[in-house]
């Protein structure tokens, strides 16, 4: 697949906005370990390859093993994942696939068991950053370097 064209040269202002929104979520409430996986799933569920690579990759760096980075796609049928990373699992592909399934009231309950009010705000704020992120990568079709 061949890339389209270089967003970053593009749209310098609004590769800036999208740098200033990345550095926000990192500096939120949500736990950098569960930031990747959150990140993960949803370029899985968006279909970025380029993501997808990037994030396991940091995963792996923090720490993350093999086994749940490859759970990661089945979280629901594995019991890798503590009650708090199912939660926030479930809230990514709600917020994700927010068309099909406009989240959930049993969605909300179970993340509301897990986090506090500012920790889901940080929480949707981080599924969007990466979903901006994955519109980016696979519109232009940015992909993982060898």
């Amino acid at each position: 697949m061949n890339s389209r064209l270089d967003y970053y040269s593009a749209s310098p202002k609004a590769m800036k906005a999208m740098i200033a929104m990345e550095a926000l979520t990192r500096d939120l409430s949500i736990e950098p370990a569960l930031l990747n996986l959150i990140r993960i799933r949803a370029s899985q569920l968006n279909g970025c390859a380029f993501c997808t690579d990037m994030h396991s990759v940091d995963a792996r760096r923090f720490g993350e093993s093999d086994r749940r980075l490859y759970a990661i796609v089945v979280w629901r049928d594995s019991n890798f994942f503590n009650p708090r990373e199912r939660a926030a699992l479930a809230w990514t592909e709600a917020v994700t696939l927010l068309s099909e399934s406009h989240v959930p009231d049993d969605v909300y309950a179970l993340a509301r068991e897990q986090f506090s009010e500012g920790e889901l705000v940080d929480l949707t704020v981080a599924v969007s950053t990466i979903n901006s992120w994955n519109r980016l990568a696979v519109s232009f079709r940015q992909t993982p370097s060898d």
